[in-house]
């Protein structure tokens, strides 16, 4: 998820993300809909780019005692950084084509095939970028504060649930008690 902030009030879209280091920066790319407003907000403005999972509901009956509250676990990351407008069609082609080869390298073929201007128009309605990350935070709330009894209800608890975010956050909880 990207945010960005304009006349004091924060938007953000969903988007897939191309993560890379180069040259000792790590680098977001992706694309905007250029009917999407935030692809203007993006210019010359820093974002900031939420990566989150697992994360899960945390009930008061894994505490010892009654006066608790529920709670909510979570693994995140949160990048900052500067835009940068990928101009060109051939820049905005390089980027779909990455973008395809990491999330479904099996449609490549296919894009390739499309009739040519429908892949022109298509990157006329596209605003691609990169953020050039200056700050990378990681974030985890996983019960730290909790005594080890009650990290232990909550692994187990979680660790029976259907939920695949639940079953992970019990996962990743288990391995900081070792």
């Amino acid at each position: 998820m990207i945010v960005t902030v304009k006349d004091g009030v924060p938007t953000a879209t969903h988007l897939p993300f191309i993560i890379k280091e180069v040259d000792g920066l790590l680098i977001l790319s992706s694309h905007f809909a250029k009917a999407n407003p935030q692809a203007n907000d993006i210019i010359n403005n820093r974002a900031l780019v939420i990566f989150t999972e697992p994360h899960a509901y945390i009930s008061p009956k894994n505490y010892e005692k009654e006066t608790n509250v529920p709670t909510w676990n979570y693994l995140a990351v949160h990048a900052y950084g500067s835009c940068i407008l990928l101009d060109g069609e051939e820049n905005k082609a390089a980027l779909l084509k990455e973008t395809i080869s990491h999330y479904e390298a099996d449609y490549l073929k296919q894009y390739e095939s499309l009739p040519d201007d429908y892949r022109q128009k298509m990157m006329k309605g596209i605003v691609a970028f990169q953020i050039i990350v200056d700050d990378l935070q990681a974030k985890k709330k996983l019960s730290q504060d909790r005594s080890e009894k009650e990290q232990e209800n909550i692994i187990e608890d979680l660790g029976k649930s259907a939920n695949n975010n639940e079953k992970e956050i019990a996962d990743y909880m288990k391995s900081l008690t070792k």
